[in-house]
């Protein structure tokens, strides 16, 4: 087995060299990571300039580019060998209801889909200045590699894995689970620069909104990991109908 690791946090972040340290005993890996943290970069790619790749001083390559551009790199000419699998993470901070679309996490999971592996992106869910248990992320990490190679899921599946910042032991188990949803963002954050032209900083995320049972905000809230199956094709099938009913009939 030869599993490709990235993330969205830099080649040098804790959570992706405690992940790299778990799967390394159990399957031959290659890191390729950016270079910096590129946090929220979603799905994307760098396309209007050349990207370069060097290995850091952990061993780990580094691009000078998104979580997306590294796993395509890495898949279409940069590694000798192709892998089996690609991980992402272990992420600093959960992976939640809508933050999927916006977590380059997810994303990096995302494009080893979408050139033909199966993909896992893998977050501990808490404070993100305060995390303490990377390694209760790894060790779930390493069970359900474990699992995909016992039982091989649909190759055209991604799981988004949330693990909460607990130790171990106090894990009640897994849990299937859906997205849930966020409110809408809170407002942006105004200030000024030194020569007082107006700057702005993304506000945080909004509160929870569908956090139920049976959505990854639940499963976390109450110390299980989520496993949320997620899937490329975003077509709602079930508006088409409406959709056909509703265009004008002629052209102009």
């Amino acid at each position: 087995m030869h599993i490709l690791l990235s993330n969205d946090d830099g080649y040098l972040a804790e959570g992706l060299s405690v992940l790299a340290r778990a799967l390394g005993q159990h399957a031959d890996i290659d890191v390729v990571a950016p270079d910096r943290n590129r946090s929220a970069a979603s799905n994307s790619l760098t396309l209007e300039m050349p990207l370069r790749a060097s290995v850091g001083e952990n061993g780990f390559i580094k691009v000078d580019g998104t979580p997306t551009d590294c796993i395509h790199l890495a898949i279409t000419g940069l590694l000798e060998k192709e892998p089996d699998m690609v991980f992402a993470g272990i992420n600093h901070g959960g992976n939640l209801g809508d933050d999927v679309l916006y977590s380059g996490t997810v994303a990096a999971a995302t494009e080893g889909r979408f050139l033909g592996l199966p993909a896992v992106a893998i977050s501990l869910a808490g404070d993100c200045n305060e995390l303490k248990h990377f390694d209760t992320a790894a060790q779930v990490a390493v069970v359900l590699l474990k699992q995909l190679i016992e039982k091989p899921l649909p190759k055209d599946t991604i799981l988004n894995v949330n693990v909460p910042d607990v130790a171990i032991n106090e894990l009640k188990g897994y849990q299937a689970t859906k997205l849930g949803q966020r409110h809408k963002s809170e407002p942006v954050i105004t200030g000024k620069d030194p020569r007082g032209r107006l700057l702005y900083w993304v506000g945080p995320p909004g509160a929870q909104q569908d956090a139920g049972a049976g959505t990854d905000f639940y499963a976390i809230s109450n110390r299980y990991v989520s496993v949320t199956p997620l899937q490329l094709d975003l077509t709602w099938y079930d508006r088409i109908q409406l959709i056909n009913s509703w265009l004008p009939e002629e052209t102009l």
